[in-house]
């Protein structure tokens, strides 16, 4: 027989703080604290509500762990109409989106679609928020097996957890999981900031609305952009996989410019009609989207291959900086207009008619101007890049965290 891990034959988590050694115990949400469900005093009385009074929260407010601010306010007649919650409850989304939940900075009322848990002394609000996690993947399970995508009061009060013996150690635990989650809300901030600034420079480092230079420009520059035709930049790529001497296996995915999966061999008719892209052309995704409506271009920066013949490839007549160029052809400022010049809506995806486009007239700067925008733009990206990556980290070690040190 197979040896069986304390773990399972008691009720203690995989990891934990030291001089803690006693079992978990098994509680209903209800012996934990005290349980509302929201209302929502009549939003056609405006007396009920206010810019600056008790915090409203409804599901579309709760978009991180701690809440402070609302975009609605109660007046003080409509907290008398109210079910309010205090500092320190914890708030989860019981109809439609279900467990989303969140800690409460102070008192606040709440809507009918969220259900609240008010903690006793004995019991810590930040281990309680960190474990509602748990609780949300429960009340899917609850609310998936039920007609109505609900979870109501009596099944939220009777969704069993496990707990501590010690306040302590569960103050131990949300102590360490708020600590891990500052740190993972400050990431995620100076990625926003990074983002939004990438945003702003690129509104600024390409010319608009008919203008010859951009409103941001490095030191050293000065001279108008020239226009140009597509035409004397680009040239329509036509070879084809069936052309080749040597059949290429790599199919690159244009949405990512990595190797996409090859379900069947590069010999099978259908792929020796793909267009040839090298690294270092682009390719035209028809797919539209809210940013690019007209589809939009993506350069190749991953490797020689094969694409699917619905996609168009070009390659640079001159010498261009990829850098740069993978910018500016995604810059919707610098492109939409060409885009809308040159497409046309077909079976879904938006078809670019090359002659047209090939006609049209776009301005460009110098190659040494290029560079410098590009290799810029370049390290903003890597600076991103790097940002998410700690992000994705700092998450999956927090789900690592969740996974042993509760019950």
């Amino acid at each position: 027989m197979a040896k069986i891990d304390d773990s399972v034959k008691k009720k203690v988590p995989e990891l934990r703080f030291k001089g803690f050694t006693d079992d978990w115990e098994e509680r209903k949400l209800k012996e934990l604290g005290d349980i509302q469900t929201g209302n929502t005093p009549p939003t056609s009385d405006s007396d009920n509500y206010s810019l600056d009074g008790v915090l409203w929260v409804t599901p579309t407010d709760i978009k991180s762990l701690v809440i402070s601010n609302t975009a609605k306010k109660l007046s003080q007649v409509g907290v008398t109409k109210a079910r309010i919650a205090k500092a320190g409850s914890i708030l989860v989304t019981s109809i439609a989106s279900i467990g989303k939940n969140t800690l409460l900075r102070m008192d606040a009322g709440f809507n009918q679609q969220i259900n609240s848990l008010t903690p006793t002394s004995e019991n810590d609000s930040y281990f309680l928020l960190t474990q509602s996690e748990k609780w949300s993947e429960k009340m899917k399970q609850t609310a998936a097996s039920a007609t109505m995508q609900i979870v109501n009061k009596t099944d939220f009060s009777n969704i069993s957890t496990y707990v501590p013996l010690h306040k302590e150690e569960q103050e131990k635990i949300g102590s360490f999981f708020k600590q891990l989650d500052d740190t993972i809300t400050l990431h995620q901030r100076k990625l926003d900031l990074l983002k939004e600034q990438k945003k702003g420079y690129l509104q600024k480092m390409f010319p608009k609305n008919g203008a010859k230079v951009p409103e941001l420009r490095f030191a050293g520059f000065a001279d108008d952009w020239e226009e140009r035709k597509l035409g004397k930049v680009l040239k329509k790529d036509t070879l084809k996989n069936k052309d080749l001497e040597f059949h290429y296996k790599d199919i690159i995915s244009v949405a990512q410019m990595k190797k996409a999966t090859v379900v069947r061999d590069s010999s099978d008719s259908y792929m020796t009609t793909y267009n040839k892209i090298r690294f270092g052309n682009i390719a035209f995704e028809g797919h539209a989207n809210k940013e690019f409506p007209n589809g939009r271009f993506v350069l190749n920066d991953f490797r020689d291959g094969i694409v699917s013949h619905i996609y168009d490839v070009y390659s640079f007549i001159e010498k261009s900086d990829s850098n740069f160029m993978k910018k500016y052809i995604n810059n919707p400022i610098v492109m939409r207009k060409i885009l809308i010049n040159s497409t046309s809506n077909a079976r879904m995806m938006n078809s670019l008619n090359s002659k047209e486009f090939l006609k049209q007239n776009l301005i460009l700067p110098t190659f040494e101007e290029q560079a410098k925008i590009g290799s810029f733009l370049k390290q903003l990206d890597d600076t991103i890049a790097l940002h998410q990556r700690k992000l994705d980290l700092l998450k999956e070690q927090k789900k690592g965290f969740l996974q042993k040190m509760f019950v």
